[in-house]
């Protein structure tokens, strides 16, 4: 069954949907000037409201490799979500310090660029989002998934997935499904779109 992650969480109410609707991730973005960013205080009060069965994911770009590290042994963040330049020296440096998967995003362009990010050492996942040439992540759009090769790595599958496209999303071999605008009104979670997808995610599991 695919994992379910709702990324750019922000607010209480926010917590209290995904409490009661059991994504696998949820993802609070920490890389400065997004609608969605949280200060460290916001998340790790964010991350005490947060059902123990439910893993943080921290989302970075280009950020402090320290300032990670700290969130991560504080407790505020399982997951590290690398979202800019970041070059096998930083990733590798981040891994020998820090026990916490690191998920590493690629801006889709081709099946070749894939095919490189599946041989990084020291990451634990790739993410696979629409390539936007002013900005990394956060673009609402889908690329063309019928690029992707097969990879060693497993991957979280990002941009614009919706409940729409969900039921497409899930026949990739993606491992998870990353949801952010998607379910989202007014650039508000919304708590019935969060239940939808999350229900449309695992519906496959009756079928099995």
């Amino acid at each position: 069954m695919k994992k379910i992650k709702i990324c750019g969480l922000t607010r209480e109410q926010d917590i209290l949907a995904v409490n009661e609707y059991k994504p696998d991730y949820i993802g609070f973005v920490f890389a400065p000037g997004r609608k969605r960013t949280v200060s460290k205080e916001t998340a790790k009060f964010l991350k005490s409201l947060l059902s123990p069965e439910i893993k943080a994911v921290g989302v970075f770009v280009n950020h402090d490799i320290e300032e990670i590290i700290t969130l991560a042994e504080e407790g505020i963040i399982d997951m590290i979500q690398l979202h800019g330049d970041e070059d096998r020296n930083y990733i590798e440096y981040l891994s020998e310090y820090t026990d916490v998967p690191i998920i590493k995003a690629v801006a889709v362009q081709n099946k070749e660029q894939l095919q490189k990010a599946d041989t990084i050492p020291a990451i634990d996942y790739l993410l696979l989002d629409t390539y936007d040439r002013f900005t990394q992540g956060g673009t609402g759009k889908t690329f063309d998934w019928s690029i992707i090769p097969e990879l060693h790595t497993p991957f979280f599958l990002a941009g614009g997935l919706n409940i729409h496209n969900i039921n497409s999303a899930k026949q990739t071999n993606a491992f998870a499904l990353d949801i952010s605008s998607g379910v989202e009104t007014d650039g508000i979670k919304d708590n019935q779109k969060i239940a939808a997808i999350i229900a449309a995610v695992r519906k496959e599991e009756e079928n099995d």
